[in-house]
């Protein structure tokens, strides 16, 4: 999989490059240089083509809208990454949290239970499969 990546952005760098000297021959452009800016030109068609060649093989690859916003607001994009990572982290946490005090309840639960339901909690833990009924 890291070779389409690889393939794309071997293109993207050079279609960079090749945008970057079009608009320096652009920038100081004089008539003489017309035959470079064509050929420029073309190999940014040419660029154009190669990036959307790599595009039929990277179909199946999703990116989050929010990666996009990273990148409008120029931040880091694998911000997003660690971010992501630390909000599950702190949920996780949350959630676990939730479930040892879910856990305290239910022992809590069962033993005033059976101090106020003996024979009920007896038949409840042997349906269970805790305690054999005595």
């Amino acid at each position: 999989m890291a070779e389409k990546f690889d393939s794309l952005e071997e293109h993207l760098e050079k279609f960079v490059e090749n945008i970057r000297q079009l608009g320096i021959i652009v920038s100081d452009f004089q008539p003489s240089s017309q035959a470079g800016l064509n050929q420029k030109l073309n190999f940014m068609v040419t660029g154009l083509q190669d990036i959307d060649k790599c595009r039929q093989q990277l179909h199946d690859i999703s990116v989050p809208l929010e990666v996009f916003e990273y990148i409008d607001q120029g931040r880091n994009p694998q911000l997003y990454t660690k971010e992501c990572l630390e909000r599950a982290l702190a949920k996780n946490e949350q959630v676990k949290g939730k479930i040892d005090t879910m856990k305290k309840f239910k022992s809590l639960l069962i033993q005033e239970l059976t101090k106020v339901f003996p024979e009920d909690m007896a038949k409840y833990k042997a349906i269970r499969g805790e305690d054999p009924p005595t």
